[in-house]
């Protein structure tokens, strides 16, 4: 039960890669999802799914009626879920995970009474970002002995869930051999960011321009192809890519212009040198603690800083290369495996 509505993938993305690698793990398993029937991927979500008329989190009676029906061994919330929810759920007999990436969500993770009811409270971002246990976190759990915690760090779909186009056979300029990749992200029109996309295309043509070969992964709206020859002939864009095929482009690139969402720590992971700006209310404070441990340089949503940040590295291969060591050295965990791990020691504890 991933948070859900008319904007944003995050959630689900995440959860559709611990889903599809469980799915690997465990080929007997069933996994269905409850989900916003306004959610922007709905048609496209490859599992059995239940279409709410909002988020989960919203529709306790649908959710606990399901549950009862289905009877499942695991239920996670993903920034989603009520306390009702979860008592039904325990009351089932299913293990309860919580997974939380902002702070409001880690509080109501925190509290005593979610607390005794969670089996596993997954982080969904590194300590760099999400910050530490503090004390009074650290007093709860000595004091409750569970849930147990995670940091899921960063997740990345296996290569074998890629059922799409694969970056290899997509044409030379988004198989390799790039000076920038220019992802976005969803185009689910966050508000106060619904132009969002084209400001990151418009960078990505500047760029071209420039002579740097270019790849954009997004929404290109009505844009069209680049309106210049120059352009054309350093820029490919294609709408999207299996997030495995999107991993291998950008490792083989020299920088990665990116938003403050997922596929930030994602290039990070990937040992990219990024630039980032922020296209919804929670990525600024991300990009900047990205930032302040020096793997990643911040931009504003503009096109024209985007292009100027993102030209000001690529001019300077000594920082340029330095930013990339610095992410490398990070060594952030796969949270997929992390994931699996602990829904391992869940079965083995039912």
């Amino acid at each position: 039960m991933p948070v859900s509505g008319p904007y944003g993938v995050g959630e689900f993305a995440r959860c559709s890669a611990i889903a599809s690698a469980a799915l690997e793990r465990w080929p007997q398993a069933s996994v269905h999802f409850l989900l916003s029937r306004h959610a922007p991927y709905i048609a496209k979500v490859p599992f059995p799914v239940t279409r709410l008329p909002a988020s989960a989190t919203f529709h306790s009676a649908e959710v606990i009626e399901f549950m009862r029906r289905w009877r499942p061994d695991v239920v996670i919330f993903d920034n989603a879920g009520r306390t009702a929810q979860l008592e039904a759920a325990q009351r089932l007999g299913a293990r309860l995970v919580f997974i939380s990436s902002r702070p409001r969500q880690r509080r109501r993770a925190f509290r005593l009474a979610w607390m005794r009811l969670l089996d596993e409270h997954w982080i969904a971002y590194p300590k760099l970002i999400a910050g530490g246990l503090g004390l009074i976190e650290r007093l709860k759990l000595t004091l409750l002995r569970r849930p147990a915690v995670r940091y899921l760090d960063v997740i990345m779909a296996r290569a074998a869930n890629s059922t799409t186009t694969s970056a290899s056979a997509a044409g030379p300029a988004v198989s390799g051999g790039n000076d920038v990749v220019v992802v976005p992200g969803g185009g689910t029109g966050h508000p106060g960011a619904e132009d969002a996309a084209q400001k990151f295309l418009a960078a990505a043509r500047g760029l071209a321009a420039a002579g740097f070969a270019t790849t954009f992964v997004g929404p290109t709206g009505d844009a069209g192809e680049p309106s210049n020859a120059a352009s054309s002939a350093r820029l490919a864009c294609t709408a999207s890519l299996p997030q495995a095929d999107l991993a291998a482009l950008m490792r083989s690139a020299r920088l990665v212009i990116v938003n403050g969402g997922s596929t930030l720590l994602q290039a990070i992971a990937c040992g990219a040198a990024c630039v980032a700006a922020p296209i919804a209310g929670d990525q600024l404070e991300r990009i900047r603690a990205c930032a302040a441990a020096g793997v990643a340089v911040e931009a504003a949503p503009q096109a024209a800083d985007l292009e100027a940040q993102a030209r000001r590295l690529l001019e300077d291969e000594p920082a340029r290369a330095a930013l990339a060591q610095r992410a490398a050295a990070l060594g952030l965990a796969d949270g997929v495996e992390v994931a699996l791990n602990a829904l391992e020691s869940l079965r083995r504890r039912s």
